[in-house]
């Protein structure tokens, strides 16, 4: 029994194993019931009126900046920008940073594993600016080799994108050597951190990450809300991606000047219930604690690899180490389409994700087309692994006489 699935009102209605946290988590009552207080006691629009109520959102908009900032032990608040997800945060990026600090010949460097978002933006600004977009590659343990990190970031690599746990893979990968070592070649380091915060705590600091990007909707907050972290410095020197209302400082017919840090990068009326939502899950995650968070996954997810390992009939992707390994299982059933298995699978209420998820070029370097997906999270048990392998079993019975050997 899993203490915590009764704060989950969609787990408590619906006969299901939810195995796809990798691509939103389910949300419990306090993250609801926060939204619900909002737009009961304090909805207006935040910055902008001088009356009372609109300065009550405008407190509780900013109050969930600061509780990020101290989330993930950032130094200043206004390094805490809002956006509406880890998709916009990298491409604000792209757009802001490697727009205007590219130059050609100088190169970027992400991984084969990077999810489109922290891939597609690198393609088109490194075409913009006659810069080179290169790649760290795995190895046949489905991990980046200390190698590869010190062969791959040169003296002429200027950023480095980096997940901080694969999507596919599940893979955890050494950020704290790529950090460093890209540092000492002058490089600075984006890590996509979407699949990681959910799981794991996060010290930007002791990390000496210079941008860190993650989706609110991963972590049991609402969809539509992201954070992009940059150091001050950097941030300062940024030019804003979005114009409009609220990260304006004075507008002339010709000219503008912008709103200091963090308002000049959040043009436009926020999500602010969202926000709200947010500031409710951290408060959820840290009153449960990530050590007991990693010690229900750690549970569960070596049961799912055990199980998931006696059938023969599996591909699995995932590293052999399970130390580097996080909540996330690809696998396939050998000669069988991954739609159809996560079809059948739903037939039988377990809900899993198939297809590319987002990364393309790691299908095409592991020369498959797409896979199966089990992700999870705390409020998942033994038992959903056990439905998940009944409901495998049951996929290669009907498939079985058509697999080609």
């Amino acid at each position: 029994m899993n203490e915590y699935k009764k704060d989950f009102p969609l787990l408590e209605n619906r006969n299901i194993a939810y195995l796809d946290s990798g691509a939103t988590t389910q949300k419990p009552i306090q993250v609801i019931k926060a939204i619900e207080g909002f737009y009961e006691k304090n909805n207006a629009n935040p910055h902008r009126g001088a009356y009372t109520l609109s300065m009550d959102a405008t407190e509780a908009y900013e109050n969930t900046r600061t509780k990020i900032a101290k989330f993930i032990n950032a130094r200043h608040r206004e390094e805490i920008i809002f956006s509406k997800n880890a998709t916009e945060s990298l491409n604000l990026i792209a757009y802001s940073y490697g727009m205007d600090n590219l130059k050609k010949d100088d190169e970027v460097l992400i991984s084969i594993m990077e999810h489109h978002s922290n891939l597609v933006p690198w393609q088109k600004m490194t075409k913009a600016t006659g810069s080179k977009l290169n790649y760290m590659y795995i190895n046949d343990k489905f991990e980046i080799s200390d190698e590869e990190i010190e062969n791959k970031i040169t003296d002429k690599t200027k950023i480095v994108g980096i997940t901080h746990v694969s999507n596919v893979l599940g893979t955890i990968n050494n950020i704290e050597k790529i950090i460093k070592y890209a540092h000492k070649k002058g490089a600075i380091v984006i890590v996509d951190a979407s699949q990681s915060i959910p799981h794991m705590k996060i010290d930007v600091q002791k990390l000496d990450a210079d941008f860190l990007v993650f989706s609110g909707h991963k972590m049991l907050a609402p969809l539509g809300t992201g954070v992009l972290y940059g150091k001050k410095e950097l941030l300062n020197k940024m030019t804003p991606f979005l114009m409009g209302g609220d990260m304006i400082e004075y507008v002339y017919e010709q000219e503008t000047t912008f709103a200091p840090l963090p308002n000049k990068f959040e043009a436009g009326t926020q999500n602010v219930e969202g926000v709200i939502g947010l500031g409710a899950a951290i408060d959820y995650i840290e009153n449960i604690g990530y050590d007991k968070i990693q010690e229900i996954e750690k549970e569960m997810v070596s049961y799912a690899r055990q199980e998931l390992s006696k059938l023969d009939f599996l591909t699995l992707y995932l590293t052999p180490n399970e130390e580097n390994h996080s909540g996330v299982i690809s696998f396939n059933i050998k000669g069988v389409h991954p739609h159809d298995v996560a079809s059948i699978l739903d037939s039988v209420g377990v809900c899993v994700r198939s297809g590319n998820h987002c990364a393309q070029p790691l299908m095409r370097f592991l020369g498959i087309d797409s896979t199966c997906r089990a992700s999870f999270y705390f409020y998942n048990t033994k038992e959903d692994v056990d439905k998940l392998v009944e409901g495998l079993n049951k996929s290669y019975e009907m498939f079985k006489k058509y697999i080609i050997k």
